[in-house]
């Protein structure tokens, strides 16, 4: 039987960080059931392994993450798989336009969170006044918060427009997440398809997403699941529409 391996997205998804229960119990309870039956559970997210840890620690482990679109993937020890980064003079070009502009970015370091002013924030990150002051390292991705979903969706097409030949932005609502060209969430999965098939033979892989950045994840998989929340686009990409991750998990464990 093909090992089956659950990849997904994290906001929206699995944590809801605008709920007062942000990572429902049912959701960790379903995964560590995944897990016992022997499958593997990972993240493929937007955010940086720095920004995942201080919410999961106890509660989920995963057995893999996909992290800044794909940039950067670690084994579930944290070990690398693959990393890319964005060359640091577009880096620097995108932090010296926008931040005297007033958006609000972080720089995803080797899976370190680095931002430009304090903020309230229960794990480790760096404060930063540009990439020359940057910690050494791969810049996984450059990722800019907007007050709406219109300016997010301009910005990100300029970005493209103008570094397009180095970097991809893709909207998240109105959070754009700058990786290095070539990297997406499905370019992250199939490098997590072909590592997974190294150690383990053929696999099936599963998907679950709930935005318009989460379709590479969902055309990457060999099953995709999102919500009825989710844009219609995700929902006429994805295999089945289910109201939870928990029940996109338990058909995945029903799957043959």
């Amino acid at each position: 039987m093909k090992k089956k391996v659950f990849a997904s997205d994290f906001d929206g998804t699995l944590y809801f960080y605008k709920a007062e229960v942000k990572l429902p119990p049912e959701n960790v309870e379903m995964i560590r059931k995944y897990q016992a039956a022997g499958h593997l559970f990972g993240l493929c997210t937007g955010r940086q392994v720095g920004g995942l840890t201080p919410f999961i620690t106890g509660l989920v482990q995963p057995d893999f993450y996909i992290t800044s679109s794909g940039a950067n993937i670690v084994d579930g020890d944290l070990q690398p798989i693959l990393k890319k980064g964005v060359d640091r003079d577009v880096a620097d070009a995108l932090v010296r336009e926008l931040n005297p502009k007033g958006y609000r970015l972080t720089l995803d370091v080797e899976g370190d969170i680095c931002v430009f002013a304090p903020m309230d924030y229960p794990g480790k990150y760096y404060v930063i006044t540009g990439v020359d002051d940057a910690p050494k390292g791969l810049i996984h991705q450059v990722s800019v918060h907007t007050e709406s979903l219109e300016d997010a969706e301009a910005l990100s097409a300029d970005i493209n427009r103008r570094f397009g030949d180095r970097v991809e932005a893709f909207q998240n609502v109105v959070e754009i997440d700058i990786a290095p060209k070539g990297c997406s969430k499905g370019k992250g999965v199939e490098a997590l398809r072909e590592y997974m098939r190294n150690a383990y033979g053929e696999i099936t892989l599963f998907g679950i997403g709930d935005s318009i950045n989460d379709l590479p994840l969902l055309r990457a998989a060999d099953v995709s699941y999102t919500f009825p929340y989710a844009p219609g686009i995700c929902q006429k990409t994805s295999t089945k529409v289910v109201d939870t991750i928990v029940d996109a998990l338990e058909d995945s464990m029903n799957y043959t």
